[in-house]
């Protein structure tokens, strides 16, 4: 069903921020899975067999990235990358319907929608993947960016699907703790 070229493991353990300000360790992991995208060069309504690639990869994957943290997940989010052959909406079906179960279970919650970002590419074409609380969307010390590229895809008829997770949010928040309500003006 999934014609996979490459899986591509990206980890990171950051120890200071950008200013080289030390910070309690962040553990960042991120899953690449390059395949053949069965709908390339063509205009197709019915999308379902991306749906099922990326709910069998987002299976395999998610258990793989969050063996890799130090410690358990409390971020995550989802991208993609199409060749361009593709369509934005065959990134949108690999990402979206079917991902988000897999990532949450590995994720051992998961009460937040999963941010995600999807794009038309050709090879080592990067991508901002955006991280978000997996269970509080107003966590704003959470809200990170990997930038995400693999050299030699996507090809035009290929698709790269990206999952990552983090065991913390950014080094050294500064700009909000915790939830954040809104504020009316009267």
């Amino acid at each position: 069903m999934v014609n996979t070229r490459k899986i591509v493991l990206i980890q990171e353990l950051i120890t200071s921020d950008y200013l080289g300000e030390k910070c309690d360790p962040v553990s960042r992991v991120a899953m690449a899975a390059i395949f053949r995208n069965p709908l390339a060069g063509r205009f197709k309504t019915d999308l379902s067999v991306l749906f099922e690639i990326g709910a069998k990869l987002g299976e395999q994957l998610a258990k793989q990235a969050v063996t890799q943290l130090v410690g358990s997940p409390i971020t995550y989010g989802k991208a993609a990358i199409v060749g361009t052959s593709g369509d934005m909406e065959h990134g949108g079906a690999v990402i979206h319907p079917k991902l988000g179960a897999p990532m949450r279970a590995a994720a051992r919650g998961g009460e937040a929608v999963i941010s995600s970002n999807v794009k038309i590419g050709s090879p080592g074409t990067s991508i901002d993947l955006p991280l978000g609380h997996k269970d509080n969307p107003w966590s704003f010390d959470h809200f990170d960016t990997m930038t995400l590229c693999v050299p030699d895809g996507p090809k035009p008829d290929e698709i790269i699907m990206f999952i990552a997770y983090a065991d913390g949010g950014r080094p050294i928040p500064r700009c909000g703790s915790g939830p954040v309500k809104a504020v009316t003006q009267d």
